[in-house]
């Protein structure tokens, strides 16, 4: 069907209209209704083209498609979920996605979007305001490399781009936004003009159910014990939810995203790991919580990977004989953290991969300036350093190993229980001491225990790391692991039409 602006017969064009579109999950009461809509539109003579806001859902005429807007935080751990999601939901039914960020950010994903979507996603630049923040240059509109001291800037710069996105969202005229959890803003506009808006946290529930209760009821125990924080950790999580920016709490901005969500929520997680916190997370806000599965990103470019020389190491070792330790993109190790790792690899005598990054100010400095005397001569070729990024996926789908060092990012525990692989965890902030917790319960992972301030202990990380890997002691957690990996991965198809449901029932105004 054309656009085309009606000056001739009303009911005749009406009927012809309703006779060519298609709509999905249609009940006989909601077609007589938009039968009555279309003719009231009829009547008036209206233009075809501003038809939209007469009826939730009419975007789908559009070849029988469905235009989603997505907007996530300007991190990339939260901008990889978001992809994910997005190739996932194109796969299932006919979606046309959209995912808005920074220029910056977009240039380090796009890399990751092959040929075959690219005719059902696409990459939207959102431009945020620095003449007026001279001190927030274009590259740092990203949180991977940003300053610490500019990390309230960055969300005010967030905030103050809420005029181009209103400016995005008219040129694009989506039946439905998917937005992250600091931009209270977002569902906001998309109110205004008349679309559904749901909230989709690349968390896991267990994390946020954690920090939806303190907001409300921080007098309030946790009613599960086995997820709590240290007093060491307890301060930090504090800070986080009471920083602030453009004068409003984190923990605000999570509060408000979740109430201006639709009546669902969609999480990163699967009910085969987090049911009961799924269920708790409904009951406190009131919404149902959807679960999107793992997310995890199919390793790209297999053949070229296989034949890199981490595989043909791997390749030499015995099954599940290499620990895999990496702190993910944005976390940068002090010199104390690495030598007391490193003493800890060197006493557990077994073979490892490790993953070192340091921050760009310090790009310059050299591996062998922060790790302990003689350490590389030491252990030879039973361990491999690489500098800056290494392919995890691929890693970790190797049958050679057999653990994974982890500061238990939501992103990261998720591909280590998708492949099978027990977590030895080292949680160092954010929400990583909670995910750390949530893996010693479900049992797929043992977590380093800590002196009373916080610091690793060498002995302690090759106890743990030998009796994940190689000891007696640890076959329940490797055989849990693979278990909640088999049942996760059978559930991930069922999880994701799911979700396809929740969001056509959004768009045809159910879900409202």
């Amino acid at each position: 069907m054309s656009w085309l602006r009606i000056i001739g017969r009303p009911k005749a064009i009406c009927v012809e209209i309703l006779g060519n579109v298609q709509f999905i999950g249609e009940t006989l009461p909601k077609f007589r209704q938009k039968v009555s809509v279309f003719s009231k539109w009829a009547r008036h003579r209206g233009d075809v083209r501003n038809f939209k806001g007469f009826v939730p859902g009419f975007g789908k005429i559009r070849g029988g498609s469905l235009t989603i807007l997505m907007l996530p935080w300007l991190a990339h751990g939260h901008i990889s979920p978001y992809l994910e999601l997005a190739k996932k939901l194109t796969t299932k039914r006919n979606f046309h996605i959209f995912i808005c960020s920074t220029p910056v950010n977009l240039s380090s994903i796009k890399p990751k979007l092959s040929q075959k979507y690219s005719h059902c996603i696409e990459f939207v630049e959102l431009h945020l305001p620095h003449d007026d923040l001279p001190e927030l240059p274009p590259h740092y509109h990203t949180t991977n490399g940003l300053p610490p001291h500019l990390m309230s800037t960055l969300k005010t710069a967030f905030d103050m781009s809420s005029n181009n996105f209103s400016n995005i969202v008219k040129t694009l005229s989506p039946d439905l936004l998917i937005y992250d959890g600091l931009q209270p803003w977002a569902p906001s506009l998309a109110s205004l003009q008349n679309f559904p808006s749901i909230e989709f946290t690349p968390m896991g529930a267990a994390l946020t159910s954690f920090s939806i209760q303190h907001l409300k009821n921080p007098s309030v125990k946790f009613p599960f014990p086995s997820i709590y924080l240290q007093d060491y950790e307890a301060e930090k999580f504090n800070n986080l939810l009471e920083s602030s920016a453009n004068g409003i709490k984190d923990g605000d901005r999570v509060q408000q995203c979740s109430a201006r969500s639709c009546n669902i929520i969609l999480v990163k997680t699967s009910r085969e790991i987090e049911e009961k916190y799924i269920d708790y997370l409904s009951d406190l806000m009131g919404k149902k919580i959807v679960p999107v599965g793992t997310l995890v990103q199919e390793p790209m470019d297999q053949k070229v990977d296989e034949e890199t020389w981490i595989m043909k190491w791997l390749n030499k070792m015995e099954r599940s004989s290499v620990v895999y330790v990496c702190f993910g993109s944005e976390y940068f190790l002090s010199k104390e953290q690495i030598e007391e790792i490193a003493h800890g690899l060197e006493l557990s005598k077994v073979s490892f991969i490790w993953v070192i990054r340091f921050p760009k100010a310090e790009r310059s400095t050299r591996v062998e300036e922060v790790l302990p005397e003689g350490f590389l001569q030491r252990v030879g070729e039973k361990g491999v350093i690489m500098e800056g990024w290494a392919p995890q996926a691929k890693i970790l789908q190797h049958s050679s190993v057999g653990g994974f060092v982890s500061h238990c990012g939501w992103n990261s525990v998720l591909e280590s229980i998708k492949f099978g692989v027990p977590i030895i965890a080292m949680p160092m902030h954010l929400d990583q001491p909670i995910n750390a917790r949530l893996v010693e319960e479900v049992g797929v992972g043992v977590e380093v225990k800590r002196t009373g301030e916080g610091s690793l202990q060498r002995e302690e990380v090759a106890k743990v790391i030998r009796d994940v890997v190689v000891e007696k002691i640890g076959e329940g957690v490797r055989k849990k692991a693979l278990k909640i990996s088999d049942n996760v991965n059978k559930k991930e198809d069922e999880e994701i039409d799911g979700v396809v449901e929740e969001l056509i029932q959004a768009c045809t105004g159910r879900g409202i």
